[in-house]
């Protein structure tokens, strides 16, 4: 029997992997907020901002950033780091298909990844700053 094993090796030091947090409200409300406009999606990102970078975000003038994830990719980061410091919280990586637009016009279209912090219980990104 199987069961009984797998018991007794969790009881002896198996490791669990960390509860995944759901971002969904995270993706949804920055979605909203492109779908809104440009000053909306500001204001998203400095609502959102991790709090240790309050003063590392940028103006978007026009642009609007749509994010989709990959939750399949979903992944603890603990090793990331942002500008050479590493955010307090629980860091957490996805593949995001990004796409950007400019009065409702797609200008640009990526995959990257996108990392997000759990932290006291809310969770925050890192404002884009597109050069």
């Amino acid at each position: 029997m199987v069961w009984p094993l797998l018991v007794a090796l969790c009881a002896t030091g198996c490791a669990t992997a960390p509860q995944q947090p759901d971002f969904r409200g995270y993706f949804a409300d920055n979605n909203a907020a492109a779908a809104a406009g440009p000053q909306a999606q500001q204001e998203f990102f400095r609502r959102s901002q991790h709090p240790d970078f309050t003063d590392s975000t940028c103006e978007l003038g026009d642009l609007t950033v749509q994010l989709d994830p990959a939750w399949s990719t979903l992944r603890p980061d603990p090793g990331f780091t942002a500008d050479g410091v590493v955010p307090r919280g629980e860091v957490w990586a996805i593949g995001v298909e990004v796409t950007t637009r400019v009065n409702g016009s797609a200008t640009g279209h990526q995959i990257g990844s996108q990392h997000l912090v759990v932290l006291d219980g809310r969770t925050f990104g890192f404002a884009p700053c597109p050069q």
